[in-house]
Formats: structure tokens, C-alpha cells, sequence
């Protein structure tokens, strides 16, 4: 039998919470920074729906997207993501680039889409400053808690553009969630 896993992951709640009191510190906004493979499926559609989700709750929020392959940097995300975004609302206009050491100091949170994704940031990641930001997506999909992973719809159909889509709505709109949280919630 499978163990259920709990979301919000505990230590993902941790990093939302450290990010949130240094942005307060500051007296800015959260900076959450996704990360995918190419930059153009994924972490372009999370950094979308992240925006639209956070502005519709007022969370002022900074967010960004990149990966670690540089071979699509300056590219719109894939045609099939945009298309499948419009449908829900999302227009994903960000420019792929690939993710940079600078990064990890200038967000708050670093979310990884897979197992991949969370091992190269963490092997980036040279202090355990920059690796205490890097958390998992999935840890915040309270309606698929047995997502372990944002799967990579590049090589599948329609289906997988619009399972992806359900993944980052449910983990996005938990994260803006938490991040709007107060210390006396």
C-alpha cells in the first residue's frame, strides 16, 4: 500500500515561510522562480498561472521562469502549451532563457517541476542558503497527492498539456495560499 504523502509538504511550508517574512523584511513582493527542463512548457505555464491566480487573490507577487537546457533560450513557450493555456485564460508570453547561479539569491522560492529538475538545482545550489529555497512543485498539489512529479507534456498528446494545466492550477493556487498567509494565521 502506497503511503498517502502530505501537502502542503512540511518543509515546502517552511521555505514559503522564510520567503514570505524576507520579503516583508524588504518590503517587497515574494520572488518565486520556476524551473523546468527546455523553458518552454512547464515553468513558463506554473510562472502564468501563478500570475493570474496571484493577482485574482491580491498577492503581489514576482515570478519568473527558466531551464536548464539553453537550447530554446529567446523561444515562446511551445505552441501546444500556449494553445492549452488560452483555453483556461493564460496567456504565456515569457522568452525561454536557461536558469543562472544568480538565481538562487535573487528568489525567494525555487520550485522544480521533477526529479531531474530538484537534483540539478540542488547540484547549482553551492550554499545551503541557495539550497534551502528549492522546493517541489507537487509539494503544494493538495488535490493530487499522489503527483510526485509535473510530468513533461513535450513528447504526448493533448491530454498531457491539459494534466499538466490541472497540476499547476491546484499547486499554484496552494502556494498563493501560503504565501498570503499571515504569522498569526
Amino acid at each position: 500500500m502506497r503511503r498517502r504523502i502530505e501537502r502542503p509538504a512540511p518543509e515546502a511550508l517552511g521555505v514559503v515561510e522564510r520567503a514570505r517574512r524576507a520579503a516583508a523584511d524588504e518590503g517587497r513582493a515574494p520572488r518565486v522562480l520556476f524551473v523546468c527542463l527546455g523553458n518552454i512548457c512547464r515553468s513558463p505555464a506554473a510562472q502564468g498561472i501563478m500570475e493570474k491566480i496571484a493577482a485574482a487573490k491580491g498577492l503581489a507577487a514576482e515570478c519568473d521562469s527558466a531551464g536548464f537546457y539553453g537550447g530554446h533560450a529567446g523561444d515562446l513557450p511551445d505552441r501546444r502549451m500556449r494553445e492549452t493555456a488560452w483555453q483556461r485564460g493564460y496567456r504565456l508570453e515569457h522568452r525561454a532563457r536557461r536558469i543562472r547561479l544568480g538565481d538562487l539569491d535573487d528568489f525567494d522560492i525555487v520550485v522544480g517541476m521533477d526529479d531531474s529538475n530538484i537534483d540539478s538545482l540542488h547540484s547549482l545550489a553551492d550554499t545551503d542558503v541557495r539550497d534551502a529555497k528549492i522546493v517541489r512543485m507537487t509539494d503544494f498539489a493538495v488535490a493530487h497527492p499522489d503527483a510526485d512529479s509535473v510530468p513533461d507534456p513535450y513528447y504526448g498528446g493533448a491530454a498531457g498539456f491539459q494534466f499538466v494545466l490541472d497540476l499547476l492550477e491546484d499547486a499554484c493556487t496552494e502556494l498563493v495560499d501560503e504565501l498570503l498567509k499571515t504569522d498569526n494565521d
